[in-house]
């Protein structure tokens, strides 16, 4: 059988992430017609209908979407192969591009970018801020070589490290702290007084698993964008929040009349690195967590 054309692969992957012809040739630099031409050549290669189409609407047939699936996976293998090419095998060589998610990235980046430059001089480095959902989808098509996420969170087909426990603490304004209940009771917190991030963010999953924050009650329902949003509610003396230690150290509070206490039960997150199961750049992936793991409150990984 005759093997299929990589380039047409991809266009069939794109076709899929852009769900329009139009958009998808665009993505790909090439006119409507090319595409739609090596679409018609692979269901003609395989003997399998890859697309149900009506007038101009499109749906992707159960084995297009496998195909589609398959065809990921190997144009990611494809990247990673000439990229091992170009650098002539060398590890410590070549482009990375790193994903990281916003309540991590404010107090990682510097750490992480002189890290790679002290180390991995030939690195050629690329960052990219984003939810995880995002950043999942992101390495998942290829875009992305590595992520650094907080965890415990679900990641298909993906290896996971972790580098680090984050530790949260209650945040309080100093005039507040009087009217906490002590011992610290996260549950005895007044009704609404409790402000944490849009869903989007995974810590306000983890803040309130990892902190007992059962009673929705607690919760307030203006949600924040960003740690330092949270850190200036809490200042109004709005109410309370949480905190990573993370972002502790880095100084988010240096500028306010907030005090940290530790939450109930050593609360914490995780900080690790994901990547795909199927990359080749594990030994580079390892080494990397290796030196990150100190930029973590409490590093896990052996010196």
């Amino acid at each position: 059988m005759k093997w299929p054309n990589l380039k047409h692969l991809h266009y069939l992957v794109t076709l899929h992430q852009e769900q329009h012809f139009h958009r998808a040739a665009d993505h790909c630099h090439v006119s409507q017609s090319t595409l739609s031409t090596a679409i018609q050549n692979l269901e003609e290669q395989f003997g399998c209908q890859l697309l149900e189409r009506e007038h101009k609407t499109f749906v992707f047939t159960p084995f297009g979407l496998e195909l589609v699936e398959r065809s990921r996976r190997l144009l990611n293998e494809a990247n990673e192969l000439v990229d091992f090419a170009q650098t002539a095998g060398n590890w410590q060589s070549g482009n990375l591009k790193i994903g990281v998610i916003p309540t991590i990235a404010p107090f990682f980046f510097e750490g992480l970018i002189s890290a790679v430059k002290e180390h991995l001089p030939d690195i050629s480095l690329q960052l990219q801020e984003d939810t995880t959902t995002n950043l999942l989808s992101q390495l998942n098509e290829g875009v992305l070589d590595l992520l650094v996420l907080a965890l415990p969170m679900e990641t298909p087909g993906c290896k996971q490290l972790v580098i680090g426990h984050d530790p949260f603490h209650l945040i309080a304004h100093s005039d507040l702290v009087d009217t906490l209940p002590m011992p610290m009771d996260v549950s005895a917190l007044p009704a609404k007084s409790v402000f944490l991030l849009q869903q989007e963010h995974c810590m306000t999953g983890h803040a309130v698993s990892a902190c007992n924050l059962r009673h929705k009650e607690q919760v307030n329902t203006l949600a924040a964008s960003s740690l330092y949003t949270l850190v200036q509610l809490a200042n109004s003396k709005l109410g309370f929040t949480f905190m990573p230690e993370l972002a502790i150290q880095n100084h988010i509070l240096s500028t306010s009349k907030l005090v940290s206490l530790p939450a109930e039960d050593s609360a914490y997150r995780e900080i690790g690195l994901v990547w795909r199961n199927a990359t080749t750049r594990v030994r580079l992936f390892r080494y990397l967590a290796e030196l990150l793991a100190p930029l973590t409150p409490l590093p896990t990984l052996k010196k």
